[in-house]
């Protein structure tokens, strides 16, 4: 197997750190085979919205994936580097974001489904607190993965962050979103960003062992996201050597890579 992290931030989204340089060399002292960036896209917001310290700027587009390709080509040969954005589903600049994956030469994109219908307007679905608020994530996630856009489904159970317990709305949300996980193609991330203990529910969020027992049970496959918002993320070996160990079960379901858009 070889060793990939495709969920790599860097600090033009305002609440990461590090420069896209010392990402890769963090990377190259692990023995990672490849590193894909796939920072939080800069949706062309038509009123002009701006979300600093949640995204970069659709000014700063360009020069990102400037970065990226000019490390792509210093590294050749030591470290495979991918050029992607993680996105929310918003139905008004879908058009949008499939038009610039293929201007733009992209070679992935992710379902980080965050927002609902836009983060000017809608909730955080991080901060998902009732069943009707779980229910318009699962709705929303789904519709984002049927659109065949995105090669993983990131954080699946980011709803946990703020929900009191994996009741009975949950079970029914984790099996909704695996079942559509399952029947489009599409992986789920097995996230170890989030390991921390809530100020709200006391507990750790994701990811979750309920919804990846669940996961399990629908043969859905998985795949490792460190979510790295520092190049320590990277560096320290403790996150992934866990996550491989709990992600035993999956066996063969338990991927080590996606396919370049441009492959």
């Amino acid at each position: 197997m070889i060793k990939a992290n495709y969920h790599t931030h860097t600090a033009r989204c305002g609440h990461a750190e590090g420069t896209d340089e010392e990402y890769v060399r963090a990377a190259l002292s692990q023995g990672f085979d490849e590193l894909g960036f796939s920072d939080h896209v800069p949706w062309p917001y038509h009123s002009g919205f701006s979300s600093p310290g949640v995204r970069m700027h659709i000014r700063e587009l360009d020069g990102y994936l400037a970065s990226v390709r000019m490390l792509q080509k210093k590294y050749a040969g030591r470290l495979r580097i991918l050029a992607g954005f993680e996105c929310e589903y918003f139905p008004a600049y879908m058009g949008w974001l499939r038009d610039i994956a293929g201007e733009k030469r992209l070679d992935y994109l992710i379902l980080g489904n965050h927002y609902d219908q836009s983060d000017e307007t809608g909730m955080y679905f991080g901060a998902t607190r009732t069943p009707a608020q779980l229910r318009a994530y699962v709705e929303s996630t789904i519709r984002g993965v049927e659109t065949g856009m995105f090669a993983y489904l990131a954080h699946p159970d980011l709803f946990m962050r703020r929900y009191p317990a994996f009741d009975g709305n949950c079970r029914a949300a984790a099996r909704d979103l695996c079942q559509a996980c399952r029947e489009n193609g599409v992986p789920m991330e097995y996230n170890v960003h989030d390991r921390f203990l809530s100020p709200i529910t006391h507990r750790k969020s994701y990811p979750h062992p309920e919804f990846f027992r669940i996961a399990l049970e629908e043969s859905v496959r998985v795949i490792v996201g460190l979510d790295a918002h520092e190049p320590r993320e990277l560096s320290d070996p403790t996150q992934w050597n866990l996550a491989a160990r709990e992600l035993e079960p999956f066996g063969e379901l338990h991927i080590d890579r996606i396919t370049s858009a441009n492959e």
